[in-house]
């Protein structure tokens, strides 16, 4: 994909220097506008602005929509006035905020000064919820039918409403904006008779969401039932919008990158990486580097403590990397496990007793199985192969136990951490790999170390 997209855009820069406008607005047309808005990232701003004036009314609207922030404000800075009310005119209410949460003030009072009466109210309207609720993803834009109509005169109504709309495919029945059901538009058209009223037809058991219910949740549920939207109701029952599948994607696309980002040690950014600098990606990650250097100081002060039975038997040191990094891995496995878990919707902190009990289970089978295999290398590797006579059968029985007792103590806490955080209301991808790690890094070795005491000394 990477080189189709530079083939096309070393096709659109050769017609902008031959000033070919009107063949690079044929080959533009043909363009998908997510495509459109992915190229033109590579190109300055004078030919950015140049492509988007050459592209159609409704083509341009949704190239813009898919643009990344910082391009969408360079170009409404170029615009004119009557430029931006078109493109203003061509997206829907909830684009709309989006790209009003992205801009700089004086931006957002341009695009509101510029925006209509009507989706200005909208706009408002939809500002007013709590970031990530379904009251901030949702869209007002949505076909609203009355339960007398008749299926002719729904059919007539969805006709006149549809350039305006978001989604046609589903429409829902309201008296008062009280919601009362839903209907699918292939429902209405496969109605032999058009004088059918839309209640006996109707849904009437329709899966709704509050405007404040978290977005991740309210995106589960829309991939669980397969919908193309959920109607979205206020504290008293009336509906007051839709939230779309595409919108569900963005939120569950922003959810995992912030994941892993969080898991991978990093502060989460509203960037994408092409779009950081050396800088945004420094800030990103100093805090938990310092956070997690200063923490890795546990292991270290350990360490000293047990500096002269080390120097008893210096061999033990050379195992001290192998039970870290496996303890390590074994957290990391089962908290990565259960923070996806956790996001699905699968786990609650009441499922915490069995949780422990099947990762207690695992990790004896994985804990027996690596020791097995450990005391094995130990005694052919490290004591036959390498000549090592300091490796005896004790020490090797001794790196065995801790080996064993290291996955158990580690599956244990990466199972518990996130789903204490997430009852505690804290992101449960805060207790992934990097503080897990430090964590059974310093109980593995109180662990080697207290066995060691207690069996060569």
């Amino acid at each position: 994909m990477a080189d189709v997209n530079v083939t096309i855009e070393s096709m659109l820069m050769a017609l902008i220097e031959g000033k070919k406008y009107r063949t690079l607005k044929d080959v533009l047309v043909t363009m998908n506008p997510a495509d459109i808005a992915l190229v033109l990232e590579e190109f300055d701003e004078e030919s950015v602005t140049l492509i988007f004036r050459l592209l159609p009314k409704d083509q341009a609207a949704e190239t813009f929509v898919e643009m990344e922030s910082d391009m969408q404000e360079v170009l409404i800075k170029g615009f004119s006035d009557h430029e931006l009310r078109e493109v203003l005119e061509e997206i829907y209410v909830d684009d709309a905020v989006d790209l009003i949460e992205e801009m700089p003030a004086n931006v957002v009072k341009r695009i509101l000064a510029q925006a209509d009466p009507q989706m200005r109210k909208e706009i408002n309207e939809i500002l007013r919820y709590p970031e990530d609720s379904a009251g901030s993803i949702m869209t007002t834009e949505y076909i609203s039918l009355r339960p007398d109509m008749t299926v002719a005169e729904a059919i007539t109504k969805i006709r006149k409403t549809a350039v305006n709309r978001e989604t046609i495919y589903t429409c829902y029945v309201t008296d008062h904006r009280k919601l009362l059901g839903s209907i699918s538009l292939k429902d209405l058209l496969l109605v032999s008779n058009d004088d059918t009223l839309i209640e006996e037809i109707m849904e009437p058991n329709v899966i709704s969401v509050n405007t404040l219910d978290d977005s991740e949740e309210v995106s589960q549920k829309l991939a669980r039932y397969n919908f193309l939207a959920l109607p979205v109701v206020d504290q008293e029952d009336r509906m007051v919008g839709i939230v779309t599948f595409d919108d569900a994607l963005d939120v569950i696309q922003e959810g995992a990158t912030e994941d892993i980002e969080i898991m991978g040690g990093m502060t989460p950014s509203e960037k994408s990486y092409i779009r950081s600098n050396s800088f945004d990606l420094f800030k990103q990650r100093i805090p938990w580097l310092m956070l997690l250097m200063v923490s890795a100081t546990f292991t270290g002060m350990i360490i000293n403590g047990f500096e002269s039975a080390l120097a008893a038997q210096v061999v033990l040191t050379a195992f001290i990397p192998m039970l870290m990094d496996t303890g390590g891995n074994s957290g990391s496995q089962s908290s990565v496990t259960i923070i996806r878990a956790i996001s699905l919707g699968e786990l609650d902190f009441s499922d915490l007793p069995s949780v422990i009990w099947k990762e207690i289970k695992t990790a004896v089978m994985c804990g027996v199985v690596l020791a097995c295999a450990c005391f094995v290398k130990i005694l052919l590797v490290d004591r036959m192969l390498l000549g090592n006579e300091s490796v005896t059968i004790m020490v090797a029985a001794v790196v065995c136990v801790t080996l064993a007792l290291t996955v158990l103590m580690a599956k244990v806490v990466g199972c518990t951490l996130p789903m204490c955080a997430k009852k505690l209301g804290f992101d449960p991808a805060v207790m992934a790999s990097p503080f897990i790690t430090t964590m059974v890094d310093a109980m593995s070795l109180l662990v080697f170390f207290g066995i060691a005491s207690a069996l060569l000394f």
